[in-house]
């Protein structure tokens, strides 16, 4: 695959972008109108305070079921999962993010546009998607990518370049415009999840603020630079990243998190019935690659629909999906939304 490094950023800092190749208690079906609850403690003035929550069980397996869109293979929904905490997005929202970098036109429509355009275009795609789907709602989101990968080792051998995290508060500022959530993904190199996810603690702990990971360019087991090979994340990795980010949720008692994993091969995840769910943390399998139509949906086929996690994501590439595929035009929500499952998370790069 040919990289592409972007020409307009400051001195030493090489945006890697590498187009990807293509290559609960489960729902249980019950009926009953049961309601989940859920003990919260607040500090108030020095004493506690407990509040009842509760999650309508009945509307969120309707929301399961319907999301698995006729599914005859029994995977779908998926079977154990937890209940999440209250205040949990999915399955009652599908979340619509534009995603990339604000230091690159290249790896996104986050960075590609001004401001006030790009908040446009993505509320205009949201709006498409609520048309498509009248049952569940659709909300914005922008999917920043606070860790890059890079072409070069830099000084620490790490094949990564950290964003300053003034950049993370701008986008943050951003959402707050359009009530977005905000996503915040981290493309390790030859680091680990262990040594970025701790510094990332702050924005994690506010309630609006998720979490993204891409195995493509985890390459510490492989030892090749970001863009040769394909990095991989095993099981462990993806419950450790749930596992911190729901002692955050406890902590500061927050709504539960989402996890975006990116994946478009059979080898970016090893061993993925051994994931972990967990109440706090809601992971969605994102279907991360492009190409023509057929080609997306068949790897959304071999690796998202048969390999079930919890939800599953879809990303649609403005650029690669057409001028690099020759499809043309990108796929539609129609389109997406005949998927089995539907996918709840959609991203647009």
């Amino acid at each position: 695959m040919r990289k592409t490094f972007p020409k307009n950023l400051p001195a030493l800092i090489y945006l890697i972008f590498i187009s990807s190749a293509i290559g609960s208690s489960s729902c249980n079906n019950n009926k009953q109108e049961t309601k989940i609850a859920a003990t919260n403690i607040n500090q108030n003035s020095g004493s506690d305070t407990t509040t009842r929550k509760t999650i309508d069980t009945a509307e969120y397996n309707k929301k399961m079921v319907y999301l698995s869109n006729g599914d005859t293979t029994g995977r779908w929904p998926v079977k154990g999962a937890p209940y999440p905490l209250p205040g949990a997005i999915l399955p009652f929202n599908r979340v619509v993010a534009y995603y990339g970098n604000l230091y690159s036109k290249k790896m996104g429509a986050l960075g590609e546009f001004p401001k006030a355009d790009m908040m446009k275009r993505l509320m205009a795609e949201v709006n498409r998607w609520s048309a498509a789907d009248t049952v569940i709602k659709s909300i914005p989101a922008l999917h920043y990518i606070c860790i890059t990968a890079q072409g070069a080792p830099g000084k620490d051998g790490k094949y990564r370049y950290r964003m300053p995290l003034g950049q993370i508060d701008t986008v943050i500022n951003w959402a707050k415009e359009i009530n977005a959530l905000v996503f915040i993904d981290v493309q390790v190199g030859f680091s680990t999840l262990p040594e970025e996810l701790p510094l990332l603690e702050k924005h994690l702990s506010m309630p609006n603020v998720h979490f993204g990971i891409d195995p493509e360019f985890a390459l510490a087991t492989k030892g090749k630079r970001p863009g040769s090979v394909v990095g991989i994340y095993d099981a462990k990795d993806i419950n450790y990243a749930t596992n911190y980010l729901a002692e955050l949720v406890r902590k500061n008692n927050l709504p539960p998190k989402i996890l975006i994993v990116h994946r478009f091969t059979k080898g970016m995840v090893t061993n993925y019935k051994d994931i972990k769910l967990r109440p706090e943390v809601q992971v969605v399998m994102d279907m991360d690659g492009w190409g023509q139509p057929a080609k997306k949906l068949s790897t959304y086929y071999s690796w998202i629909a048969p390999q079930p996690v919890q939800f599953t994501g879809f990303k649609i590439f403005y650029k690669n999906d057409t001028e690099r595929s020759g499809a043309k035009e990108i796929m539609k929500p129609a389109d997406v939304l005949n998927l089995r499952p539907k996918p709840i998370y959609i991203q647009y790069q």
